[in-house]
């Protein structure tokens, strides 16, 4: 009985290890990206699978620079309109990847933080976000669509700010 019991126990051990072994090899360094159903157009992924041996990268949030020096400072026209300031954030976050050996196509997710803008009677600016957002994604010269979040928030850490962008991208070993 007990040589029963310590035979099942290797074989147990054996095949667990044998399967860790084999996911480890059988990863492939490919980014895996789900469209949203029903062809929807929308510049997002369903999700983005990161198979393989890949660095991640975590890229911090990356708010917009101020585009008015005479404007207030604080205030929104300081940053511009969430179109503006979305176009600014992505740039922003365009550069830090180039420094990093990456580019936009190589974000997986995004997640977005909207203030609602006070000059739209406190809505949020979806479509000016979008407006920023499709040059970036989605397009002929680069067709990848990260998973993304967009949620609202109460305030930025910088007064004025309508927009903090942070992404994660992956990059082969």
């Amino acid at each position: 009985m007990l040589q029963n019991k310590t035979t099942r126990i290797a074989a147990l051990s054996l095949g667990l290890l044998l399967t860790v072994g084999a996911t480890s090899q059988v990863c492939a360094a490919d980014v895996l990206r789900t469209p949203l159903p029903n062809g929807n157009p929308f510049p997002i992924s369903l999700a983005v699978t990161v198979r393989g041996d890949l660095d991640t990268v975590y890229v911090s949030g990356a708010l917009p620079k101020v585009i008015d020096e005479k404007a207030p400072k604080g205030s929104v026209a300081a940053y511009g309109n969430t179109e503006a300031q979305t176009l600014s954030t992505l740039e922003s976050i365009k550069t830090t990847l180039s420094g990093l050996g990456l580019g936009m196509g190589d974000i997986v997710k995004m997640t977005v933080f909207m203030v609602a803008d006070p000059t739209l009677e406190n809505k949020l600016d979806f479509a000016g976000l979008m407006a920023s957002y499709k040059k970036f994604f989605g397009t002929d010269e680069q067709p990848n669509k990260p998973a993304r979040s967009t949620v609202q928030v109460a305030a930025l850490v910088a007064p004025g700010a309508l927009v903090e962008i942070e992404v994660i991208a992956v990059k082969p070993r």
